[in-house]
């Protein structure tokens, strides 16, 4: 997901590498230090909870931040294991990652999902190493927090430990890769999303450096793998998936690509894409069934909140959003040209967020204009329709909202 919002600028960053699940943060606040705390929404059809699984650091115990999607019922459950990428800057102030898109296709096939915020991301204590130009150590370093939670999986009733799938987009690619090489008992095979690591600046021939982690790996897997690698992907295009394929493959190792065409503006995303799901369930569906897993709808899911549009504008008419102050406009303006599904939100303060595609954009708008304002934040627009309520006047929505509805554009 992309996502820009108001925000105070850090000097201090000072982070070379990036390895995204397209979710990058831009600029800055005016407001943060009376900002409120912004509260963990959870999504109750997917039975969302979010849990902090014990991990070891150096000796050290330290907890994992970790997002856990079920189907109804006790299970027990065959469970995938998703993993992140790695947004720009210090990924302490990186976002939980849920991929709700990926969860909703699994927890209505009757998987349980499971998505750890690795060592120094989001919420999740320890400290984040940084490997430099070593992309087999980053793969490796990374795949011990991811052996953490497949260990605390075998003391959950609900878990089938099993049957479990190790996936992972970008950065959390490399690190289902890396831990394939661990043989881990229960886990029967290995999807990649664009699977990699990228280095910004310095002398590291760092694509040269992942084609030997990729090679180092597949020397030592014997799981099979499904990879899905875009032709506009801005980090890991065609030519480097092609060699990272057969580094892996003429290793040893056991991978089809999937090499498709271009995705919007950048296939790196595309697995937090609900127009991704054409692309990436197919082909899965049919690895899924050479593995043994199921691949059967058999819950029914209710469709996602659609937030009801109003009168209040055209779509278009900048003029017309409220609170905006100085160049602000001009950010409504790019959010125009962005594809969809997207939001943006606002508030009182001056205060306001984007987000284009990836887990739940109206999710992500809200809470990145809320963590710089002390006033709520509300939707001004999502896709491609104002749905701001004016309430000074009254105005005739196209729809009537539903309780989370109500609840997530505020008063």
């Amino acid at each position: 997901m992309k996502s820009l919002s108001i925000q105070k600028r850090d000097a201090k960053k000072s982070w070379t590498i990036s390895a995204v699940l397209g979710l990058f943060a831009f600029a800055s606040s005016l407001f943060a230090s009376s900002a409120p705390a912004v509260a963990v929404s959870l999504d109750a059809s997917l039975n969302e909870q979010v849990v902090m699984v014990p991990a070891n650091s150096g000796g050290k115990s330290v907890e994992l931040e970790t997002t856990i999607f079920k189907p109804p019922g006790e299970g027990p459950f065959p469970v995938v294991v998703m993993n992140h990428g790695k947004a720009l800057g210090n990924p302490r102030n990186q976002n939980r990652d849920r991929f709700i898109v990926l969860s909703r296709e699994f927890v209505k096939r009757g998987y349980a999902v499971v998505i750890p915020m690795r060592k120094g991301f989001s919420k999740s204590s320890g400290d984040y190493i940084d490997r430099g130009c070593d992309m087999t150590g980053h793969g490796y370093s990374q795949a011990d927090d991811l052996q953490s939670t497949l260990d605390y999986l075998h003391t959950q009733r609900w878990a089938d430990a099993n049957h479990v799938v190790v996936a992972g987009q970008s950065y959390g690619g490399l690190t289902a890769m890396a831990f394939g090489t661990r043989q881990y008992p229960g886990v029967k095979g290995l999807i990649n999303f664009a699977g990699g690591l990228k280095m910004h600046g310095g002398d590291c021939r760092w694509q040269q450096s992942l084609v030997q982690a990729f090679a180092s790996y597949g020397a030592k897997s014997t799981l099979p793998s499904i990879w899905f690698y875009g032709e506009n992907d801005n980090h890991f295009g065609p030519e480097l998936a092609a060699r990272l394929h057969n580094a892996y493959t003429q290793a040893g190792g056991n991978a089809k690509l999937v090499a498709y065409g271009a995705f919007k503006k950048d296939a790196h995303g595309m697995s937090g894409s609900r127009d991704g799901v054409k692309i990436w369930w197919p082909e899965t569906e049919k690895f899924l069934k050479e593995l043994g897993m199921p691949t059967e709808t058999v819950y029914a899911l209710n469709n996602e909140v659609k937030v009801p549009k109003t009168e209040y504008a055209a779509i278009d008419n900048v003029d017309a959003i409220p609170y905006l102050k100085g160049s602000a406009r001009e950010q409504y303006r790019v959010f125009l040209g962005k594809s969809t599904p997207r939001a943006f939100a606002v508030s009182p303060t001056g205060a306001w967020s984007w987000a284009e595609d990836g887990d739940d954009p109206v999710e992500q708008a809200l809470q990145d204009c809320q963590k710089n304002s002390s006033q709520p934040c509300r939707l001004y627009a999502v896709d491609d329709h104002v749905v701001w309520i004016d309430e000074a006047r009254p105005t005739t929505a196209a729809a009537p909202a539903s309780p989370a509805t109500s609840a997530l554009t505020g008063p």
